[in-house]
């Protein structure tokens, strides 16, 4: 329990300096800045008519009758009752539709990117003109700024829902469908998006970052990450490597350029360039791994990584270290 606490405090601290504000009310990007006026407007129209509802209400019950009878007059019912509910309502309900329209990015993308999110990670996939996977990666997407992203969505269980609220609007991923979902970052940043969906257990633990880069910036990081996982030349980043392999972890874990080549866990091949690790549940460095390594099911229960228990304290730094280098 106390290893536990103690790896929460480290992920707060570290990642609590970072731009990863979850807000509907932070956009940034186009589509976010859309859906943050329709709020407002929804939330200040909705607030003044509820304000009307109750000063009637307290006019009803509190002043003399003798000084209410205009309340009971049959053009106050028909104009308050029913023209102005009617109006209201209809032209907030246009707006909405309007603003749903703009939402709809015209245009071909300059980027497609599958997401596929499972119990309790997302899995990603940057498709070529194709559609063929080109580049894997898990928790994390990384896109150019200025430029519509077209994301591809689909689950492998149950019902998810994905969400980044400084960008878009959610939107579900539905067993045996698949939804396209368009939208761009103005900005560069940090945006923390969220599993919006219950889907078990570990869904309050199942978030991501999508982190927006200049296109310049984006291409290198690009370029490198197609690269397979470089050759360790340190002591114990080989032993770290020859222990991964030993213990049977690319059985389920993929890491371009060794014989690992497992399909059912995270693409582990740069996992230490990513952020997190978890679905955003820790921050990515040596302890964090090393405690997510032993006591996987203690940190994050139910998930399908077992822990690894049985590794002593200098195998498990040693494995870490080599995760934390592949950058």
């Amino acid at each position: 329990m106390v290893h536990r606490a103690v790896l929460g405090l480290i992920a707060f601290v570290m990642l609590s300096g970072c731009n990863t504000q979850q807000s509907a009310f932070h956009p940034g990007g186009p589509h976010a800045d859309r859906v943050e006026t329709l709020s407002w407007v929804m939330f200040i129209g909705g607030g003044l008519i509820f304000l009307l509802v109750i000063v009637l209400t307290a006019i009803a019950m509190f002043v003399a009758p003798e000084r209410r009878q205009w309340m009971t007059n049959r053009r106050f019912i028909i104009w308050l009752g029913i023209v102005f509910p009617v109006v209201t309502l209809t032209a907030l309900l246009v707006y909405g539709f309007t603003v749903a329209r703009h939402l709809v990015t015209p245009g071909s993308p300059a980027l497609r990117i599958e997401v596929v999110g499972e119990m309790w990670w997302w899995r990603v996939h940057y498709l070529d003109a194709q559609g063929t996977p080109r580049l894997v990666s898990a928790n994390e997407i990384r896109i150019p700024t200025g430029r519509p992203i077209e994301f591809v969505l689909k689950t492998e269980d149950v019902i998810h829902s994905f969400w980044v609220p400084s960008l878009a609007g959610k939107l579900d991923m539905i067993p045996g469908r698949t939804n396209v979902y368009r939208f761009a970052a103005d900005r560069p940043g940090i945006y923390r998006g969220q599993c919006a969906e219950y889907c078990g257990d570990q869904h309050a633990l199942m978030a991501f970052y999508v982190v927006a880069m200049e296109s310049n910036d984006f291409e290198a990081w690009y370029a490198a990450q197609i690269q397979p996982a470089a050759e360790p030349v340190v002591t114990q980043l080989i032993q770290g490597k020859e222990l991964f392999l030993q213990n049977g972890c690319g059985a389920c874990h993929v890491v371009r350029g060794t014989p690992a080549n497992g399909a059912l866990g995270p693409d582990l091949t740069h996992v230490g360039s990513r952020l997190s690790i978890a679905a955003g549940t820790y921050p990515t460095n040596v302890g964090t791994l090393a405690g997510w390594i032993s006591s996987s099911q203690h940190l994050k229960p139910g998930n399908l990584m077992p822990s690894f228990g049985n590794l002593q304290g200098e195998e498990l730094r040693a494995i870490a270290a080599y995760l934390e280098s592949l950058k």
